[in-house]
């Protein structure tokens, strides 16, 4: 039986690139929104979600953090995805032909040096593989797209030119999540992911990170946001390096249990070889 991965998007995202390069023996399914993602796992219509949480370019992913502790998922491995940005538009089109292009807002300006030499001026779109959908489907021939090679593959239109980007680090990285939690130890390096609120007491925050510095555990991310529409409510999010069997990060996390209310470890999975 064919195993399922749940993204956001229209086919061709860069999610749905994502689904293909990290679980290429999965059937993607796409989802109209992240809850749609979620609930697509819980309900046991995909076994697996494939969710965007930071780009080297533009940050952390909106929401996503809020929502993972609620999502009642497990985070059991991480893939960085390098964000190429091919133009394509219509069979039989040349780039000499292209006025505009039409792409998601933020990937218009990551290809303003291409788009100047060119004289193509760019147009936002809610969607970068939307647009290369409705180009195949309804665009003029003075018209092209910004999206994956896998967009273009999808929707049968031409690519005029490859990795057209500005900048070549940037990298978006996704959590790939599950019903049932897997701990066990499959690489030399592994990633815990955790959230905690800590205690109402002066210096909670540095007390509770102390237990970090001291047993030489790496703290590559702590993030807070506001929980409850409350702005003394604030919950943190972090990822460490090691595994919870780990003496060091064992002691650690116990340290960090004396100040705080709410500690839950929402993955403990590979790191991915691409994080260096």
């Amino acid at each position: 039986m064919t195993r399922r991965i749940a993204f956001q998007g229209e086919p061709g995202a860069y999610s749905h690139a994502a689904c293909r390069e990290a679980r290429p023996g999965f059937e993607a399914l796409p989802c109209r929104s992240f809850d749609d993602v979620i609930a697509a796992v819980r309900s046991g219509e995909a076994d697996q979600a494939m969710l965007p949480v930071e780009n080297t370019t533009y940050g952390r992913v909106a929401d996503i953090h809020r929502m993972l502790p609620e999502s009642g998922l497990h985070i059991v491995d991480e893939a960085f995805v390098r964000v190429h940005i091919s133009l394509m538009a219509l069979p039989g089109v040349r780039i000499e032909d292209i006025e505009t292009v039409r792409a998601h807002l933020v990937l218009i300006p990551q290809c303003a040096s291409f788009l100047s030499r060119y004289g193509i001026k760019g147009e936002p779109a809610a969607d970068s593989a939307g647009a290369a959908a409705d180009l195949a489907k309804n665009g003029p021939r003075n018209e092209g797209a910004l999206a994956s090679d896998l967009a273009a593959e999808i929707y049968g239109l031409d690519i005029l030119a490859r990795h057209i980007e500005d900048h070549a680090h940037n990298t978006t990285r996704f959590l790939i999540m599950s019903r049932e939690a897997d701990k066990t130890r499959r690489s030399e390096k592994m990633i815990t992911t955790f959230v905690f609120r800590v205690r109402n007491i002066p210096a909670a925050l540095y007390k509770a990170m102390g237990g970090f510095a001291t047993n030489g555990v790496n703290m590559t991310k702590l993030e807070s946001y506001m929980v409850g529409g409350s702005f003394t409510a604030t919950q943190f999010y972090a990822d460490i390096e090691g595994h919870p069997d780990d003496p060091n990060v064992a002691l650690a996390l116990d340290e960090l249990g004396y100040f705080t209310t709410d500690l839950s470890i929402l993955g403990v999975y590979p790191a991915d070889p691409r994080r260096q």
